[in-house]
């Protein structure tokens, strides 16, 4: 028989359950609802967390905006309850829930009810009593008061929002829990994560990363519209070359409109050979094809037609309008700038920006790993990111190079779209026809030059590989290259202005995107400014200057990294033993009658590398039959056994092309170019000797902006200028060309005429009475190929005819971009049945460079066509510019360049 209940003691634990009772629902309700709220918002940020890996390196990457500071309070709130062992939570649980209930069930045991209750209620209680008095030994002492008075005051508190830069403490619960590739993300898993790290109050159990931080997002807020920009190119490049194409026949169909415009009505007879009754038409003011088209089925209604008549007049019409698309060309004139016209410019335009953005596979693929983290970034000002290894800065530096593209993509697509298409097109004509001639949208003659049928077969099945090339090519440079490579060692003689450069620079980047990775380019020094900016500029390969100053570190770089190496046919010497037995995967030789005589050291060491390099370009403009000696040299180094065929014998031209055919390839202007633009121009870039250097510190420590203008001759024979100058009087004299040479400067004209290897006329000046002036010009308009006319420019540049010059050299830039205008005029006129070459020799790191930059802004003179509107020649300040405002920013600028700390004495006076 169990012991009687203590009612005194079960009339106190009633009291104390009902005083109890309540604070500990009230308790449990608030520590219920900041659990699940830390659970919901644990879900919702790691929802957005993404795991990147690139390149062996792995990151778990949290995006944070200003709404997660809530979230990470409600983190904080669940991680800040007070922790309860677990039999205080029984306890604190039976006296929220189970308590109350055996409080209402013992009330028949209890006052005046237990007397009037009946004997099997009082039985049935009696057990819930003696629990009742069992539980009451737990959550009746001072411990479970002091909890719940802590609870109480924790629920008074409200959850206030977290500083994002908090986001990874351990006392968020969030360190280790961040997504990695492949973990699961689903609403269960994570709301599972959350409770077992909000309710132990604790960080994950997870060992954490090593690496951890909260950093701004900063630059990196452009992610999202730089991976929505780039990571899809590569699928636009199609649309937008089939824009291009359309927009071609655009062109195509507005120029056989314009022939249908023109033509007479009566063609109709001949297309059908019927008697037609054109006369009705003539009568009813048709007069020409175009018109007759545009009336449609009206021609049955004319008078004297008929419904049989109109139908055969608009079937000729059709055939005439077929035929005359068929012989359209796809013609850019920017002197007649029709809106058809235009819209190619731009079509092109875009398709040449997608079609280099899609070629970066790189960069493609690093906008698409990176495309889960932009997708969660809008709005994010902050980024949580953990690693076992890299750092935050490391995505950073990973994600900027794709900013960087995409915002220069984003320009490029911009002006392509905005700016004036006929602004890009006369800077840079020579790209958009190459780019119409990729197109098949202008056809080219004489690209095979003299090959046989079975070497033209070989090269039009070869591939060639442009993934690291950034311009297009003509389809005569295509086939040079890739006639390059099918026969591994060649002669390329195309004449100057086609583009030999870029033909061996397309050979160059298919090696590499093949594998190779050194390559060695010989030059005269003065070209190899020339070549080391166009690598940088038209390929994706590291340009090496092993030349001057810093050659060893440059040599050592190529040594180790690769990329083309850049020399002179002198430095080569000086670095032979650090050459020698090194194996190249591609050698090109620039001016290669440099080395036309093998007995010369240079010569021998250029054949030698072209000996054991399987593939060699030598690079000349000079023309064959004119030299076949010379050429027989050149031919020993690539071919030795087609050399001994040739000495000894005697041969026509014909018959020595014929020979010499499986390496020898050219073109001329006229034969390539069957658009034949009117201009071709070239900068040529030059590095200063060390004298002309020299005298041009001197210059600028004095200020004195006209002696900084002709420093650059101040070596004399050795300028760096003169020198190239003569190589292009030779190149004239090869080719037939007369050359106008101009300066500012008398004394660089007087230098420059004692110079010049063939005959000179002039120099032409001011003080030259203008009958002698005419008679200069006739005389040389009577001499032969490499004649030179020296003249000023403010003197010859105006006033005289002379179309027998299609060579035009500016010895240096012009203070007023039209007196370079005007004097190009005056071989660029009427009469002149040349394609018309245009050479400026500009310096590097020189007054040349400054005024390029500053001039070109204003009238973009150096790169146009020099023929202007008639307002514009009406009024040629429109386009120059201050002489003493540009000669002030000039000297400033060169002064803060070279003397930044302040200007020195001058270099001759120490």
């Amino acid at each position: 028989m169990s012991e009687p209940i203590d009612r005194a003691r079960l009339h106190e634990a009633v009291e104390a359950g009902e005083r109890l009772a309540p604070r500990a629902r009230r308790v449990l309700g608030h520590r219920d609802r900041a659990l699940s709220q830390a659970a919901a918002a644990r879900q919702r940020l790691l929802s957005t967390a993404v795991g990147l890996r690139h390149a062996g390196l792995s990151w778990r990457v949290l995006p944070l905006g200003p709404e997660d500071g809530d979230r990470l309070g409600q983190l904080a709130a669940a991680t800040g309850l007070t922790r309860l062992t677990s039999e205080q939570e029984t306890a604190i649980r039976d006296l929220a829930q189970e308590v109350p209930r055996a409080v209402d069930q013992t009330r028949v045991l209890r006052g005046l009810r237990r007397v009037f209750s009946l004997a099997r209620q009082r039985e049935a209680a009696e057990p819930v009593a003696r629990r009742l008095l069992e539980g009451y030994a737990l959550w009746g002492g001072e411990q479970v008061g002091r909890l719940l008075d802590q609870m109480e005051a924790q629920g008074r508190e409200p959850a206030l929002p977290v500083a994002l830069e908090q986001a990874l403490s351990p006392a968020l619960g969030l360190v280790g829990q961040l997504v990695a590739p492949g973990q699961d993300l689903s609403p269960g898993a994570v709301k599972l994560a959350g409770q077992q790290a909000g309710e132990s109050g604790a960080a994950s159990r997870s060992a954490p990363p090593r690496r951890q931080a909260v950093v701004p997002v900063g630059e990196l807020s452009a992610l999202p519209a730089a991976v929505r920009l780039v990571a899809p190119v590569i699928a636009q490049e199609p649309a937008a070359r089939q824009a291009a194409l359309d927009a071609g026949e655009a062109v195509r169909a507005d120029a056989a409109a314009r022939l249908l415009a023109l033509m007479p009505v009566d063609r109709l007879r001949e297309a059908t050979r019927e008697r037609l009754r054109v006369n009705a038409l003539v009568d009813a003011g048709i007069t020409t094809v175009g018109a007759a088209l545009g009336q449609g089925n009206r021609l049955a209604r004319i008078d004297g037609v008929g419904e049989l008549t109109a139908r055969r007049m608009l079937g000729a019409a059709e055939t005439l309008r077929a035929l005359a698309q068929d012989d359209a060309t796809v013609t850019v004139d920017p002197h007649d700038r029709t809106p058809q016209a235009a819209r190619l410019l731009t079509a092109l335009h875009t398709w040449e920006v997608v079609r280099q953005a899609a070629k970066a596979a790189d960069l493609v693929a690093l906008a698409q790993t990176l495309q889960p983290l932009a997708d969660r970034m809008e709005g994010a000002t902050h980024l949580a990111v953990a690693s076992d290894g890299p750092t935050a800065g490391d995505l950073r530096a990973l994600a900027l190079p794709l900013l960087e593209q995409a915002h220069d993509l984003q320009a490029a697509l911009h002006q392509a779209r905005d700016e004036d298409p006929w602004d890009d097109f006369l800077r840079r004509p020579a790209d958009y026809y190459a780019l119409l001639s990729e197109l098949g949208l202008v056809e080219e003659t004489g690209t095979h030059g003299d090959l046989p049928d079975d070497v033209v077969e070989a090269v039009r099945a070869q591939d060639l590989d442009t993934s690291l090339l950034r311009v297009s090519l003509r389809g005569y440079q295509s086939f040079a290259a890739r006639f390059a490579l099918v026969q591994r060692k060649v002669l390329i003689g195309d004449e100057m202005g086609l583009g030999k450069t870029i033909e061996a620079l397309a050979v160059l980047t298919h090696h590499a995107a093949e594998g190779g990775r050194w390559f060695l380019v010989v030059c005269p020094a003065a070209v190899v400014t020339n070549w080391v900016r166009e690598v940088g500029q038209r390929t994706d390969l590291a340009a090496r200057r092993v030349h001057g100053n810093g050659r060893d570190e440059a040599l050592g770089r190529w040594r180790t990294e690769g990329g083309v190496a850049v020399t002179t046919y002198t430095t080569l010497g000086l670095v032979w033993p650090q050459l020698d037995g090194f194996e190249l995967d591609g050698l090109v030789v620039d001016e290669a009658h440099y080395v036309k005589n093998p007995e010369a050291k240079r010569s021998q060491r250029v054949g030698a590398l072209a000996a054991r390099t399987q593939h060699v370009m030598l690079l000349t403009g000079t023309p064959l039959e004119n030299r076949t000696a010379e050429f027989e040299a050149l031919v020993g180094y690539l071919r030795p056994d087609l050399r001994e065929g040739l000495q000894g014998r005697e041969r026509s031209a014909a018959d020595f092309r014929r020979a010499v055919a499986p390496v020898y390839l050219r073109r001329n202007l006229e034969d390539v170019l069957v658009e034949l633009p009117d201009l071709v121009e070239v900068d040529e870039w030059l590095e200063l000797s060390s004298a002309d250097e020299t005298a041009y510190r001197d210059a600028v420590a004095e200020g004195n902006f006209m002696a900084m203008r002709r420093a650059a001759f101040a070596a004399g024979d050795d300028s760096a200028k003169l020198q190239r100058l003569v190589e292009l009087v030779e190149e004239a004299e090869d080719n037939g060309r007369r050359l106008l040479v101009f300066s500012y400067f008398r004394d660089v004209l007087d230098q420059v005429a004692r110079a010049l290897p063939g005959p000179v006329f002039g120099p032409v000046t001011g003080s030259v009475p203008a009958a002698e002036r005419q008679r200069i010009v006739d005389d040389f308009g009577r001499a032969e190929g490499g004649a030179a006319l020296v003249a000023q420019i403010q003197a010859g540049g105006v006033g005289l005819n002379i179309q027998a010059a299609s060579v035009v050299v500016l010895c240096e830039p012009q203070v007023k971009p039209t007196t370079e205008w005007q004097a190009v005029a005056r071989a660029r006129r009427m009469g002149q049945l040349e394609t018309v070459q245009v050479h400026r020799l500009l310096a590097e790191d020189s007054v040349d460079e400054r005024m390029v930059e500053l001039l070109s802004g204003k009238s973009e003179i150096f790169h146009q066509f020099a023929r202007v509107s008639e307002t514009a020649q009406a009024a040629p300040e429109a386009y120059d510019v201050s002489e003493a405002d540009l000669a002030r920013q000039v000297v400033a600028a060169e002064r803060e360049r070279l003397f930044p700390g302040g200007v020195m004495e001058p270099a001759s006076s120490a």
